[in-house]
Formats: C-alpha cells, sequence, structure tokens
C-alpha cells in the first residue's frame, strides 16, 4: 500500500482507457505514494467500480469541480478532454502531466522524457503548474545529431483500447473466412500494414509525422535538427518500434554508441548479430525499459559519421504511463 497522510493526492484522467489502467498499474508497482485519489472518466463511465491496491473505488464524471483538492493529475483521455480541463486542473492548483498532443508545442509546457531531458522541469513544482510528456531517445554529449531519418511501425495501443479489440476481432474474422469489421481503422488492419491514420497535411506528411520532426527537437533544445519521418500502423497488438537513421556532426563508431546506450537510464540493449536476435515489440511488451539493436555503422556515410539503429518499446508501459508517473516522482 502507498497511502500516506502526508504524500499527494492524485486523480486519473481517462481512467477506464487502456493507459488510465496501466496507470493505476505502474503507480502501484512503484509504490508511488499518495493520500487520495480520485479516478475520473466520462459520464459513460461513471459508476463503474474499480479495485486498486486492495480498494475498491467508484469512477467519477470529469467536471470541473474534480480537481479541487488534487495535486498531481494525470491525464489520458485525449487531447479535446486535455484542452478543456487541462487548464481547470492547473487553475485549482494542480500539476497536470498530460498524456495527449494537446499541448506539447505550447512555448510555456515543458515536453519531459526524465532520462533525456529532467533540466525542462525546473521550476514546476507541486501547487500550480503543467507539465507534459513525450517519448524519445536517450542522447549523448559524445555526438551531437545533424539529422535523423525515422520510420515507425506503431502498434494498436497507440489508437487505444478500441483499436486494440479491433485488431483482435478483425484476426478472428479474417482467420474465419469473414468480412472484417473497420469501425476504429477504414481499411483491415489485421493481415496488413498501411500510413498512420492521422490526417494528411498540404506538405505530403501526415500529423503524426510532423509531430515526430517538432517533438523532437523540442525534447532535444535543437531547433535545428533535421527530422523526417514515416510513421505506419502494423498489426501489432502493443509496443512501437523505431528504424532510425542517425547522421553526427563528430564521428561515432557503432561500439562506443552500445556502450552509451548500456549505460543509458531506461534502455536495454539487444544486439546479437550471431543470433539474429534483435528487439521485438513482444519482447518488450509490459516492460519498461526501452530496448534497442541492429546497431551498426550506417555504410551510406563517409568513415563513423551515421548509425542505423532499430528500437521497440512499450507504448501504453513506457510511452505514456510509466513516463508520466516518472515525472510526478520529480515533485515528490
Amino acid at each position: 500500500m502507498s497511502l500516506s497522510e502526508t504524500a499527494p493526492s492524485l486523480a486519473v484522467v481517462g481512467v477506464t482507457g487502456a493507459v488510465g489502467q496501466e496507470f493505476l498499474s505502474v503507480l502501484s508497482d512503484r509504490s508511488f505514494p499518495y493520500r487520495s485519489i480520485k479516478l475520473l472518466a466520462s459520464k459513460r463511465s461513471a459508476g463503474k467500480r474499480i479495485t486498486f491496491e486492495d480498494q475498491s473505488y467508484v469512477v467519477e464524471e470529469l467536471t470541473p469541480e474534480s480537481f479541487r483538492g488534487v495535486d498531481i493529475a494525470l491525464f489520458s483521455a485525449g487531447g479535446s478532454i486535455s484542452k478543456e480541463f487541462g487548464p481547470v486542473a492547473v487553475e485549482c492548483g494542480s500539476v497536470v502531466v498530460d498524456n495527449s498532443s494537446a499541448f506539447r508545442m505550447d512555448e510555456n509546457v515543458p515536453l519531459v522524457i526524465p532520462e533525456v531531458n529532467p533540466e525542462a522541469m525546473a521550476g514546476v513544482k507541486l501547487g500550480k503548474g503543467d507539465d507534459k510528456i513525450a517519448k524519445g531517445l536517450p542522447l549523448s554529449d559524445l555526438a551531437k545529431v545533424l539529422r535523423m531519418v525515422v520510420s515507425t511501425y506503431q502498434a494498436a495501443s497507440g489508437a487505444g483500447a478500441a483499436a486494440m479489440e479491433e485488431l483482435e476481432q478483425q484476426t478472428r474474422e479474417v482467420l474465419e473466412g469473414k468480412q472484417p469489421t473497420c469501425k476504429i481503422f477504414s481499411q483491415q488492419y489485421a493481415f496488413n500494414l498501411f500510413s498512420h491514420n492521422a490526417p494528411v497535411l498540404s506538405n505530403g506528411y501526415n500529423e503524426e509525422e510532423m509531430k515526430l520532426v517538432k517533438e523532437t527537437r523540442k525534447i532535444w533544445n535543437d531547433m535545428n535538427v533535421k527530422v523526417t519521418a514515416t510513421c505506419i500502423r502494423v498489426p501489432v497488438m502493443r509496443a512501437h518500434a523505431e528504424s532510425i537513421n542517425l547522421q553526427f556532426e563528430t564521428p561515432l563508431d557503432e561500439d562506443t554508441a552500445r556502450d552509451i546506450l548500456r549505460s543509458a537510464p531506461g534502455v536495454v540493449v539487444i544486439d546479437d548479430r550471431n543470433a539474429n536476435r534483435f528487439p521485438t515489440p513482444l519482447e518488450v511488451s509490459n516492460k519498461d525499459d526501452v530496448a534497442v539493436g541492429r546497431i551498426r555503422r550506417d555504410v551510406s556515410q563517409d568513415e563513423n559519421y551515421g548509425l542505423d539503429i532499430f528500437v521497440c518499446g512499450d507504448q501504453i508501459r513506457k510511452g505514456a504511463a510509466l513516463n508520466a508517473i516518472q515525472i510526478a516522482e520529480m515533485l515528490l
């Protein structure tokens, strides 16, 4: 049990969703201290009972009054809910840790990954504040990145519990020779892959790809780094993967890169060429660490100015819930 009269009060917004449920799991796993906790969701989910740390809680409807007396509010209910209720929570004195994209490019809102840019949390204290999280890779001052080319292979979990359920349903339907049900996505997801479902912009990139470009620059505090991305949905239940090509200002050989990654917090290196064993979404599902492998010199670049790597991480666990709780821990 993590109950403590001297600990902060918590609110979990979107508690019935996939990330909301993972919030509770991570809070418990890490024995996060709290004196009280509110479980908040839409009117449709209000009244449901959820057991957390051997206590039964009633899910409350999210309203502007929900944040009275709340020290830390963990949000994972979508951008529109965050935009509406995030400022309300801040006005009530809560520190908001938001998983949506609502405030990611707001100059006044830090975009934080504790293992990468904890300094962005400077000045954020319990009592009043608004914090934001995202995902990324640990960097070393030994090698400044000039350009990054990323292809992402994004799991159903990134679109929420309903998308995960649809992938499971479609898989059964296709195997039974039936027409797959397509409600969350406009096309068959099972045994298929397609361009990320985010709207396509006038430049030909979709919103997910441009978010990756802009958020990487903000997290690294480097508006000059060149980033390009292609984001793809793949029929994986949870855990995203990325193929990343990096170009450096100064040479960085692959052995040094492995050493840097092995010592990086929150990272595990899986890079066994002889056994052809590298990171997979299955291997990192429900895990805290991000797995990195396929670490090799980019043979299209001179000497050691470029590297290729492959990354897998659980989007629900580390990409959302754990990141948020780690940020909350920095407030204690």
